[in-house]
């Protein structure tokens, strides 16, 4: 029985590390569509076909028990059709941590921190129009933070400056009061979160979604008897990159994370 983590880079490693802790007892499967790298430049109707055809594909070739979407701007575009199309098939979204950031809020300015592809989204107005309609909510699209946190999971320096300049307009004041929330609402931010807080002109809460996503996954599955009790040997956790075989930094990160790359 395995369980499927599916992201447009390496960002869904942040869900994987949390759900393994949840879920010990399966294998996992980390897919990661680097061919398409970054969603957010993406048009809605091209990337929803793209994810429609790859994951019919996905899903035929690995027969995952259920499907874990670590990527806010594929949610929310794609995770209601993905469900109708394959309504065989259990999938778990990744959405803005709107909710909790309105409950957690003192001042009530609160950022959202994400792709442009997740900024444009009416979802995205919707979750604030439903959670968070007694708060003044930023929604701040980063065209650059997700490939700072590819490059630095990969072993490169961080750009400070330019993590600062994309996260400077979530910092607002208004009557006296300020932002004191920020959600992390891509995947691959929390890689890069103290490098934020050194960079931030103030300190606020950063609320990373991973662990939320994860419990998730593990409520909808039930428990398997260890691989001794079944008589089995467990299967090496993989990962599989939809633009064929990554770059020796990438393959160096994945086997930290105790991943097998699977050849496209």
């Amino acid at each position: 029985m395995s369980v499927m983590v599916f992201d447009s880079g390496i960002g869904g490693l942040t869900v994987l590390r949390e759900a393994r802790v949840l879920m010990p007892d399966r294998r996992f499967i980390y897919v990661a569509d680097d061919a398409a790298f970054p969603y957010g430049d993406w048009e809605e109707a091209e990337l929803l076909e793209r994810m429609t055809g790859l994951f019919g594909d996905l899903i035929s070739q690995w027969k995952p028990e259920i499907v874990v979407i670590a990527c806010n701007t594929a949610s929310t575009l794609a995770i209601s059709h993905l469900r109708e199309v394959y309504p065989d098939q259990t999938f778990v979204g990744t959405v803005p941590a709107i909710k909790p950031a309105a409950e957690r809020t003192r001042s009530g300015l609160v950022s959202v921190l994400a792709t442009p592809g997740t900024v444009r989204r009416q979802y995205t107005r919707d979750l604030i129009g439903e959670w968070a309609s007694k708060c003044h909510v930023r929604l701040v699209g980063s065209t650059r933070l997700a490939a700072l946190a590819e490059s630095y999971m990969r072993g490169n320096l961080v750009d400070e400056a330019a993590v600062q300049q994309e996260i400077a307009p979530c910092f607002y004041e208004e009557d006296g009061k300020r932002t004191d929330i920020v959600v992390l609402a891509c995947t691959h931010y929390p890689f890069l979160v103290n490098r934020m807080r050194k960079m931030a002109p103030w300190p606020v809460d950063w609320i990373d979604t991973s662990e939320a996503i994860a419990r998730r996954a593990a409520s909808l599955i039930e428990p398997l008897p260890t691989a001794e009790q079944k008589g089995e040997i467990q299967e090496d956790d993989v990962a599989f990159f939809t633009g064929g075989k990554p770059d020796v930094l990438t393959a160096k990160l994945l086997r930290g994370f105790g991943l097998k790359v699977q050849a496209a």
